[in-house]
């Protein structure tokens, strides 16, 4: 039972040692964040993909993945009416249309769960 404030969920035993093992191998990363525990770094992990899923859901209409290339992805802007690459420079991403490292486009690409993953593995972080 867990305790006053706190509810239990049940998973896998194959996701629960997938995210234990993500757990371990960035726990000094994962400490300076804050993040001491197992049971906080899954709360992390649900609250990081809420965020995610807010930011597609916001954009998703307005945008649309087109092509994903080892450095770079391609968009279209349906708000603009036009075609926004998103590409790599400098361990950073660069929008070539809006020539920011900062804007919607760059932002969208973050929310792509498969991408992230990649830009995630290659230690690009999204701006703050």
């Amino acid at each position: 039972m867990p305790k006053a404030g706190f509810k239990s969920i049940t998973v896998s035993e194959q996701v629960y040692d997938k995210f234990f093992d993500v757990f371990e191998k960035n726990k000094p990363e994962l400490v300076m964040k804050g993040i001491n525990s197992f049971s906080g770094y899954v709360t992390y992990m649900l609250e990081e993909m809420m965020q995610k899923d807010k930011t597609f859901a916001r954009y998703a209409p307005k945008i649309e993945k087109v092509a994903v290339d080892d450095d770079r992805v391609v968009l279209k802007d349906n708000i603009k009416n036009r075609i926004a690459e998103v590409a790599i420079q400098k361990g950073e991403l660069f929008c070539q249309l809006c020539e920011e490292k900062d804007c919607v486009h760059v932002g969208f690409v973050f929310s792509l769960p498969d991408v992230y993953e990649v830009l995630n593995s290659r230690g690009i972080k999204h701006p703050k």
